[in-house]
């Protein structure tokens, strides 16, 4: 491993060295790379080498979150992206939520450099059956354009965005008990308004973005998502310039993709719609 790919990692974040061709990997706003887990192994099955470092603020404790900028978030892949191009023929990308949206930011800056663009459960809404609609629209806005950002949170409640009882029940617990390593585990589940406001910052860009992404893209939303509803794909497919776009409507599921019921057959079908893209040569071997 280079030191520039370990630097980058941080405490919670991890890179297998497998192929020529690597996928780096985003987890969510909040979450932490222990939720990308599931595509790592199946990716690494085939071959590719994975990279998912742990964006800046994460893992840790709420103040420290609180600290950081969306600016700060986006360095971390930014940085990560440039380091796996440094030593890989091919760099794939694929983002959860939040994460999705720096994947569209970083495709639209590096053009054809990102082989290929998996976004799953893109967050351009949050508009799920989850959400409240009277807290989308009036308390939200009230609380992140206005001081009251700095000292009030949003705490998630259950189902987590997870469908799968046994792993919600895990994540239950694992908070519950206040366990020491909860936030490298499975994230923050009480986000800062202020974190909440720059996510909103973070959406205006990713927004400007689409019509300049040009990579192979994959899309993939759950039917049931709790979080941010089908809407969301289908405005992402609406509006992204790339022309080479697959959509892959998932049942079973909620928001956390890489967690629930099918989280492998979503890995699945990123690394097939990854091989996809390989260059012919590799492909062919």
């Amino acid at each position: 491993m280079s030191q520039a790919i370990e630097s980058l990692l941080g405490p919670a974040g991890y890179y297998h060295r497998r192929g020529e061709d690597a996928v780096l990997l985003v987890h969510g706003l909040t979450g932490t790379p222990a939720e990308m887990r599931s595509l790592s192994k199946k990716l690494q099955h085939e071959g590719f080498s994975v990279m998912c470092p742990r964006l800046a603020g994460h893992c840790g404790s709420i103040a420290e979150l609180k600290k950081t900028r969306w600016q700060d978030w986006y360095r971390t892949v930014e940085q990560s992206f440039e380091a796996l191009k440094a030593e890989h023929r091919q760099v794939y990308v694929a983002g959860l939520s939040m994460g999705a949206l720096m994947a569209l930011r970083l495709a639209a800056q590096k053009g054809e450099r990102v082989a290929g663009l998996g976004l799953l459960s893109s967050t351009f809404f949050y508009d799920g059956w989850n959400m409240p609609k009277y807290k989308r629209r009036l308390l939200l806005p009230l609380v992140i354009y206005s001081p009251l950002r700095l000292i009030m949170s949003w705490t998630e409640t259950p189902p987590y965005g997870i469908k799968c009882e046994r792993t919600r029940a895990k994540v239950h617990a694992v908070l519950e008990n206040r366990e020491a390593n909860a936030a490298e585990q499975f994230g923050i589940f009480r986000t800062p308004a202020v974190t909440i406001h720059e996510s909103v910052r973070l959406i205006r860009e990713a927004r400007l973005a689409l019509s300049q992404v040009q990579s192979p893209t994959l899309i993939v939303h759950a039917l049931e998502d709790d979080m941010a509803s089908i809407k969301n794909a289908h405005y992402v497919a609406k509006h992204i310039a790339a022309r080479k776009v697959e959509t892959y409507f998932i049942d079973d599921t909620y928001h956390v993709l890489t967690l629930d019921k099918r989280k492998h057959q979503v890995a699945e079908r990123l690394s097939h719609f990854f091989q996809q893209h390989l260059p012919r040569a590799a492909a062919a071997a």
